[in-house]
Parts: structure tokens; sequence; C-alpha cells
């Protein structure tokens, strides 16, 4: 058990028969009435962001969760396919447990979240950034940069992304994972 003093990001709860992770939080104490906890929710049941206000020291029941390295092996038609990095094991999750599918390819480093009571996997993450190569993209018209002008890239995972007009094909970029976004080309 816990209390909204012991809330940080990352935390997980239970809440409403369902786990969540805390995503943003803001303890808000108002001129008049009771301090309040203000906090973003997501749902590990389905990647859903929910909102929700606690009362300032309401106990909140903590759920115990372990990030274990996996590398993704490959996916079939019963889903993806990862390997434990420790055990050797390997687990089938689902897509819609995976952030950023599209941007994973085989050999890929990632960390799968498990519910440490029940053994039970919840969500995968990749890394905050991956290098990826463009499989295919227009070539950048000459004269076309006086705004930061983006043009689309299929990557090699098959996932497109838009990419500022210089880049061209067979190039090695940096994604953002969390918000599918290029970073920069990687020499």
């Amino acid at each position: 058990m816990a209390t909204t003093a012991d809330f940080k990001t990352g935390i997980c709860i239970e809440y409403n028969g369902g786990l969540y992770i805390l995503v943003d939080f803001q303890h808000v104490k108002p001129g008049k009435g009771g301090a309040f906890v203000r906090t973003k929710l997501k749902s590990l049941a389905n990647g859903k962001v929910i909102e929700n206000t606690f009362n300032a020291g309401v106990k909140i029941t903590t759920a115990r969760i372990e990030r274990r390295p996996h590398q993704f092996l490959y996916k079939d038609d019963t889903g993806f396919h990862f390997m434990d990095s420790n055990t050797f094991e390997q687990v089938s999750l689902d897509e819609k447990l995976i952030d950023a599918s599209d941007l994973m390819k085989d050999g890929q480093n990632v960390e799968v979240l498990y519910h440490a009571e029940t053994e039970t996997p919840l969500s995968c993450e990749l890394p905050p950034f991956v290098e990826l190569t463009v499989a295919y993209t227009e070539p950048g018209v000459r004269g076309d940069t006086a705004t930061n002008a983006t043009k689309p890239a299929t990557l090699e995972t098959g996932a497109t992304i838009q990419v500022p007009l210089f880049v061209e094909q067979d190039t090695r970029i940096k994604v953002d994972t969390r918000t599918h976004s290029y970073v920069e080309r990687v020499k």
C-alpha cells in the first residue's frame, strides 16, 4: 500500500480492477478546500491514457512489475516472438501490447514488463531511439528549402515517417520511437 505522496512517474498501480502506469502527476493545493493530485494513467490492458484526480493522502494499491531484457526474434500469425536475454526462454506477445511495433526489426533489444505475482507479460517497450535504414524515398527537389520541408520515407521495417528533404535512400537515420519522428542522420 502506498499513498499519493509516494507517486512518481512510472509507478504501476491497481485502479478500477486494472493495472495502470502513472504517466504524469501534479500535486495541487488550492486556496480553498483540500489538496489533491491530478494524474494521467496509462492502461496496460489497452494502452489508453485516462485522467483521474485523487484526494491527497488516499491509499493506493501498487503492483509490482519487473522489466526484463528481451530480443525480438520474428513475427508470424500468432504474434510477435521474443527471447528472454537471461534465460533464453521464448514468449509470444500480441501486437496491442507492443509500443511502436512497426519500428521493430529482427534482433532488436526491448524491455518486456511482467506482473511480478502472476508472471504474465503486460507490455513491450522499445528503446527511446532506434537506428534504421531508409528503404525508399523520393529524391528531394533543389530549391524547396525555404521552410522545414519534409517528405515521406519508408524504412526497412515497413514504417513510413516524415524526413527532411536532404535524406536519401539507403541513409541510416535515428528515429524517436515515442513520436515516430526523424531525429538525425547516423554517421
